[in-house]
């Protein structure tokens, strides 16, 4: 039996429509070059039945196999894709969050 999650449980069903054709896509890659399912989870380190469940959408598949089954069909770039975002906000939001510069001890404050 399968574990699963309050995350899980709780995915809407336009996330799991989602998931699912993500799956049908990858499934599509595989057979475009010409491979088994047992050969796409061989090279990915994984079992058929993981492999299986990443094709038929399942929530529970880790993300570095997702990440790594698109790396093995040449296409990880899609992975841009997901959530795209400017760069540079990444570093504002890290400057931001930086802590001030500590200001210079003066000749007087050395003084015991």
């Amino acid at each position: 039996m399968t574990r699963s999650t309050n995350s899980v449980i709780a995915l809407p069903p336009e996330s799991l429509a989602m998931l699912n054709n993500l799956g049908l896509r990858l499934r599509a890659r595989r057979l475009a070059l010409h491979m088994t399912l047992e050969q796409a989870a061989e090279r990915l380190l994984c079992s058929p039945t993981t492999y299986r469940a990443l094709e038929g959408g399942k929530p529970t598949v880790s993300l570095g196999l997702l990440a790594h089954a698109l790396w093995l069909f040449g296409r990880l770039e899609d992975l841009e894709q997901v959530s795209p975002i400017d760069i540079s906000l990444l570093d504002i939001r890290r400057n931001q969050r930086a802590r001030p510069a500590l200001k210079e001890i003066g000749d007087d404050e050395r003084d015991f």
